[in-house]
């Protein structure tokens, strides 16, 4: 014997499959065309990434839950939840960049010690003149060109991997 459910939970239900569709809006739409969904569902969620109407926005979202009860949402959270998870890990790295760059433009020579046995792939003269031209800057209060270009520079070796 199957229980019926009542309206107030169909509801419940289809609210949760609107959250889901908004967050499949937020994505990019490379991100979008990677997730196996159907046709169907991927056109109208792209359709809605290009709406800026609130009103037709909402109602598009409406029609993306109501597609999402013919769908198994199980793998799609899932694929949602890797996404939010680099997400996080990029501003991780971010911030720890952020940080590293402030530190050694303070003038904190073990940090760059650190870094280099970290990356070891780090060319040490370059990374000792993007650091001494940061430094520089910062003490005639000019523009942060340089103070960028230690970022980037950072930023590179965190791209290519770090010693384990």
């Amino acid at each position: 014997m199957r229980e019926e459910k009542s309206k107030s939970q169909i509801k419940r239900e289809m609210k949760e499959l609107q959250k889901v569709g908004e967050r499949l809006v937020e994505l990019s739409s490379d991100q979008v065309r990677k997730i196996e969904i159907p046709e169907e569902l991927s056109e109208a969620v792209l359709l809605a990434q290009t709406m800026k109407k609130r009103e037709a926005r909402r109602r598009q979202i409406q029609y993306i839950g109501s597609l999402m009860r013919h769908v198994d949402i199980d793998p799609i959270l899932k694929t949602l939840a890797i996404i939010s998870q680099g997400r996080t890990r990029k501003m991780e790295t971010f911030h720890q960049i952020e940080t590293w760059r402030n530190l050694l433009i303070e003038g904190n020579d073990d940090l760059v010690e650190e870094i280099l046995y970290r990356f070891p792939h780090a060319d040490r003269r370059q990374f000792n003149q993007v650091i001494r031209n940061a430094r520089k800057e910062k003490e005639g209060n000019r523009t942060s060109k340089f103070s960028r270009a230690l970022f980037r520079y950072l930023e590179g070796l965190t791209e290519t991997g770090t010693k384990q």
